[in-house]
């Protein structure tokens, strides 16, 4: 993702909005999404992401083709993925757009899905623990600062709430003598090989896998992973099959915050889903935009509505090829 390939900007939004995650909806109506771009252009492309294909001498277009080639020649995949979103409640085209943007931007796709655990078998056979610096991740959470997310129990709302407090309490600041690296939660713990890498079909990394395993668990039945098990999380979210419920679980989590916190319904737009899947914090973007909305409607200005970046425009614009693979 890479989900959550959040820069330390996006990071600190949701930490700033920690305050208000608990604020009830908007009072106005639910604006239902079409499914076209906002934008008429694309918007810009990273440069980190060009830069990346060109080392690998590669080019979007050729990505997007080799990914679109895996998920025709692979029907058992993709009756999975209907599957799946149907358990869920979305439309499987949500899922095909986040797969097909991550390998368009992210990483080049593998020539069929079971090669991902194919490589995932060479990480496996190490130790995978989640720790920074000696201090396991499981220790780290016990800190006093973590106190107020004790309470919790559903597993988005707690790794959310230990994610803001490495923010506001941790990223950057020296606690207890131990200094601690200005960067991202997920970056510092639950990125064991080296920081920035997700994997698998979905390029999940564990920190959004650990927060969607309640919803996965309570829709599928399947097992809940656990931050002390960090074999089983990298299994889970590398094997093609295991990690497909929670590409599902993170979109509609996505679906879920914008029609609670923003008022909108983007079910119908999978480039807008496709754009938190890429970003992340949807919970804090929508309660961003409801606040901003509501600053509006005060001015009596029109409203905004959500935006595409360039990896869900493309999803968008090349919808109905990606249709035909359903």
């Amino acid at each position: 993702m890479g989900l959550h390939k959040n820069n330390y900007t996006s990071a600190m939004m949701s930490a700033l909005c920690a305050v208000s995650l608990l604020m009830p909806s908007t009072a106005y109506a639910l604006t239902k999404m079409s499914g076209d771009n906002v934008n008429v252009e694309q918007p810009a492309i990273p440069g980190s992401s060009k830069n990346r294909t060109q080392a690998l001498k590669k080019t979007f277009d050729g990505k997007y083709q080799k990914v679109l080639q895996l998920l025709k020649n692979d029907r058992g995949l993709i009756s999975d993925i209907k599957s799946i979103s149907k358990k869920f409640g979305i439309d499987p085209i949500h899922m095909v757009g986040a797969i097909v943007g991550e390998h368009t931007y992210n990483v080049d796709a593998m020539d069929r899905a079971q090669s991902y655990y194919i490589k995932a078998i060479s990480y496996l056979k190490s130790d995978i623990n989640f720790e920074y610096d000696g201090e396991n991740i499981t220790a780290f959470v016990e800190r006093p600062q973590f106190e107020k997310c004790k309470s919790l129990k559903e597993s988005l709302e707690l790794w959310t709430c230990r994610e803001n407090v490495w923010i506001s309490k941790f990223s950057g600041k020296t606690v207890d003598g131990k200094k601690f690296p200005r960067n991202r939660f997920s970056a510092v713990f639950f990125q064991p090989f080296y920081a920035g890498q997700t994997f698998g079909l979905g390029q999940l990394n564990p920190l959004t896998a650990l927060m969607m395993t309640d919803a996965v668990s309570k829709v599928t039945g399947a097992r809940k992973i656990d931050a002390s098990r960090g074999k089983d999380v990298y299994a889970t979210i590398m094997d093609p099959r295991k990690t497909l419920p929670y590409i599902a679980a993170t979109l509609k989590s996505s679906i879920d915050a914008y029609k609670r916190y923003a008022d909108f319904d983007i079910s119908t737009n999978p480039g807008i889903t496709a754009t938190l899947y890429n970003t992340g914090n949807p919970k804090a973007r929508a309660l961003t935009l409801a606040r901003k909305n509501k600053a509006l409607k005060a001015e009596g200005k029109p409203i905004e509505t959500p935006q595409e970046n360039y990896y869900g425009w493309l999803i968008n614009d090349r919808i109905d090829e990606l249709r035909t693979l359903l």
